[in-house]
């Protein structure tokens, strides 16, 4: 596989901007959630599918210069991204170029692992999921956020176009080899591992119109929907046509925009 089909929406220069944006628009849920597991000081993390590192970013500063961070992704420009960010804040990251399935976690080594849409694109979770288990300390603890229902993806007023190409974009993850709806598999994983689970929340986005949380779905879009094209899901008049919508929308002041419904899990060992 080569570097731009690493991931569904590759990770390019595009996708590095559009990462930074959801990084914007999630880092207080993310930091809410560490702070329920009480993340802190002196401790070492495991940032699961780091991505170019944002979140890596700011555990490092939670966790200080006599803690460390290790951000593990699979792409070869986001770890090269992640090793910028390492050099010139000198936080106590550690990039770890791995997929999941090779990625090797020495027993009773972790205080905690963050991840965040990470696990809907493995095929084995319940294994990804069982070797940091075993990679956490006791009292160790996880912090996951995943999709738990994609279908609300929906807009008010609806308009065709784009609903063709929102649910088109919903039948290309449904039909993969992976479950985008994983959240809501969680606590029964996380169960059969014997963790306790310490905390379950559910996280609306809904978005308006010139607010930022606008912005996190339509970088997916123009993102997401010319690639199915290539697929076979949409044409290039479909593409432009949901575009065009989208753009209407923008201009109606009561418009809203309800984004994929997020679960957020916490558990220890």
């Amino acid at each position: 596989m080569n570097e731009e089909n690493t991931y569904i929406l590759g990770t390019n220069n595009n996708e590095l901007s559009r990462l930074k944006l959801q990084h914007k628009v999630w880092l207080s849920e993310a930091k809410y959630g560490w702070g329920l597991a009480e993340f802190k000081s002196d401790q070492s993390i495991l940032d699961l599918g780091c991505g170019p590192g944002y979140s890596t970013e700011e555990l490092a500063r939670i966790v200080g210069k006599s803690g460390r961070v290790i951000g593990v992704d699979k792409s070869n420009a986001f770890i090269a991204h992640l090793i910028q960010i390492q050099q010139s804040t000198l936080l106590p990251i550690e990039p770890y170029l791995s997929d999941f399935n090779s990625l090797s976690l020495d027993d009773d080594s972790l205080d905690g692992m963050y991840c965040r849409w990470a696990l809907a694109w493995v095929s084995n979770p319940k294994e990804i999921l069982a070797k940091v288990r075993d990679a956490l300390k006791p009292g160790g603890r996880m912090v996951i956020q995943e999709y738990y229902q994609l279908s609300t993806f929906k807009t008010h007023p609806e308009r065709p176009a784009l609903k063709k190409a929102i649910n088109a974009t919903l039948n290309s993850f449904n039909e993969s080899e992976f479950n985008i709806n994983i959240g809501s598999c969680l606590p029964e994983y996380i169960e059969a591992l014997g963790m306790k689970i310490n905390h379950l929340r559910l996280i609306p986005k809904l978005a308006t119109p010139g607010s930022l949380v606008w912005e996190w779905p339509k970088s997916f879009y123009q993102n997401y929907f010319p690639r199915l094209v290539s697929m076979g899901y949409l044409d290039n008049q479909d593409v432009d046509g949901a575009m065009e919508d989208l753009q209407e929308l923008a201009t109606i002041s009561y418009a809203t925009l309800c984004c994929p419904l997020v679960i957020e899990v916490i558990a220890e060992k």
